[in-house]
């Protein structure tokens, strides 16, 4: 049986989540990558134990995490109760619905009452759990109406098998609308979850970043390494082990183009200047402003999560840094 490192709350920063009273650690674990059906269950368990002995408490899933669906909860739900259930109110775990799931009408892509609450039960019981923290609506669809999906969510928790909830991949104008009724219907609505990195600036294009901020609500960032380009494993190409060479689902070796690696060279130059690796400044670029919450990372193995937490002991950037990114990222 695990036991937690006594020191494990002695480094980490937590910041409030919007103006909710949810705190979350600066960063929180993905499972999106390294907690399938495909991975060592050792190295599953070394990954959860070194993250929460480091203060990270917050573990996010979703109900598709895979490659097999459903089986990284399944993995995590066993971590849970065989090794850490005597630490769970010192944990946020969230997980997500909205993407293809099962086969049918009622487990396809979709924002309906019936696949929402029907995943919510099922992910529930894949972990062992009679609640999750956070529920998500993990990507929009026009076909629903947003009453309907927002209604699902609140009756999450309502039931109480969600304490609060949340929406992924929306933009300003459908969060200002989810908002709404959410407000309307007195549930705890509290983070926007959105892919957000030196290279893809679409919360900031799209009117997310300014809306969440405006109506103060928290935003989580995932893929904020850009898949890992924003490290130093592509510095000098392509390597036979890294993500872009054995798993094209998530990063194609046809975006690491000889100008990707020139910007990704000069963006290492700024970090070895500002005493930190590259993935250290990435990292910290994300959480600069405190717009953002908290940075989901995935990691392979457990000195990934260690040098990834590095990041929150300079968060701080000078005006010269910033424009400097800007020139190398967005030109």
């Amino acid at each position: 049986m695990y036991t937690a490192s006594e020191k494990r709350y002695d480094t980490m920063v937590y910041n409030r989540c919007g103006n909710s009273g949810l705190k979350l650690p600066a960063v929180s674990l993905g499972f999106w990558h390294n907690f399938g059906d495909n991975c060592l269950y050792s190295n599953m368990k070394d990954l959860c134990f070194t993250a929460f002995d480091n203060g990270i408490t917050h573990f996010d899933l979703a109900n598709n995490y895979g490659p097999e669906p459903g089986s990284a909860e399944k993995n995590f739900g066993k971590i849970l109760n065989q090794e850490m259930k005597a630490y769970r109110d010192e944990m946020i775990i969230s997980t997500k619905a909205g993407y293809e799931m099962w086969p049918g009408p009622y487990g396809c892509r979709n924002g309906s009452r019936k696949y929402l609450l029907a995943s919510l039960d099922q992910s529930l019981q894949r972990m062992g759990l009679d609640y999750v923290d956070i529920f998500y609506h993990h990507c929009l669809d026009p076909e629903t109406p947003l009453e309907e999906t927002m209604g699902a969510l609140a009756t999450a928790v309502q039931s109480g098998k969600a304490l609060y909830v949340g929406v992924s991949n929306y933009d300003g104008e459908n969060l200002k609308k989810a908002c709404k009724i959410l407000t309307e219907l007195k549930c705890p609505f509290v983070i926007n979850q959105n892919r957000y990195s030196i290279f893809d600036r679409t919360i900031e294009n799209n009117g997310l970043k300014q809306t969440a901020l405006e109506l103060k609500k928290g935003i989580i960032a995932f893929s904020p390494l850009a898949q890992g380009l924003l490290t130093n494993r592509y510095l000098n190409g392509i390597p036979s082990d890294s993500r872009a060479a054995k798993d094209s689902r998530f990063l194609k070796q046809s975006a690491i183009t000889d100008e990707k690696i020139a910007k990704i060279k000069a963006l290492s130059k700024i970090a070895e200047q500002r005493g930190q690796t590259l993935a250290e400044t990435a990292l910290a670029w994300v959480l600069k402003d405190g717009a953002v919450a908290s940075v989901l990372i995935g990691a392979s193995k457990p000195s990934q999560i260690l040098d990834n937490i590095k990041a929150i002991q300079n968060t701080s950037f000078s005006v010269e840094e910033l424009e400097a990114i800007d020139k190398i990222s967005l030109d």
